[in-house]
């Protein structure tokens, strides 16, 4: 039996922090196949958002587990990982959209056209991935949170940077469903979801892409 392929999953360090719900799907989907590293800008804690009765036991269970504890994304050397996950992270767009280790480790994946999905607005950890002027996404097709659904965010008028305009500007074709919509984009070796609720349908075409069995 082969060994597994080891996952890098991603997420934001900041107050805004994870989707619980969306983390939550992407690790029980995730776990029986691929071995799963966490990191986080500076090996910061995960703070989960959106807890509810749902996640709350889970939530509470996974964080006294040795694997809760966060690597620093500094550290990481992308070639170590077969696949890389961002799981919706309304905090993304304070720390991962501006991250340059994030890019480093984005640029190895892409040079070796390595499985990466991002999810929500997880999404907005891609537009670190900037050379100059050029974004090394310009030319692939993605989707994210569309401005219907982010402007429901009570901080929407100060958000740094909108995804669907980013992506527009910098070369990418965005495409989106209705609101709270399962809408999930593959581009050769890149997975996108609109949304939380497109978590699991992206983490099975990671999975697919991967070949893991």
């Amino acid at each position: 039996m082969s060994a597994k392929p080891t996952c890098l999953i991603v997420t934001s360090a900041s107050a805004q922090g994870v989707s619980a719900n969306s983390f939550h799907q992407s690790f029980s989907l995730c776990a029986p196949v691929f071995n799963l590293q966490t990191a986080t800008p500076g090996g910061k804690p995960i703070e989960f958002t959106g807890i509810d009765e749902t996640t709350a036991r889970w939530v509470q269970d996974f964080n006294v587990k040795p694997y809760a504890t966060p690597a620093k994304l500094e550290s990481i050397d992308g070639a170590r990982y077969q696949a890389l996950l961002i799981p919706d992270c309304p905090g993304a767009l304070n720390d991962l959209a501006h991250s340059g280790s994030l890019h480093r480790i984005l640029k190895h994946f892409i040079s070796h056209q390595k499985p990466i999905c991002a999810v929500g607005q997880g999404v907005a950890g891609l537009c670190c991935a900037t050379e100059g002027q050029e974004w090394i996404f310009s030319g692939y097709s993605l989707t994210g949170p569309s401005v219907f659904e982010l402007v429901r965010r009570p901080d929407f008028a100060n958000l740094p940077l909108v995804v669907e305009d980013f992506v527009k500007d910098s070369g990418g074709s965005y495409t989106a469903s209705q609101e709270d919509a399962l809408h999930v984009v593959v581009d050769r070796h890149l997975i996108t979801g609109q949304n939380m609720q497109s978590t699991s349908l992206a983490i099975n075409n990671l999975i697919l892409l991967c070949g893991a069995k």
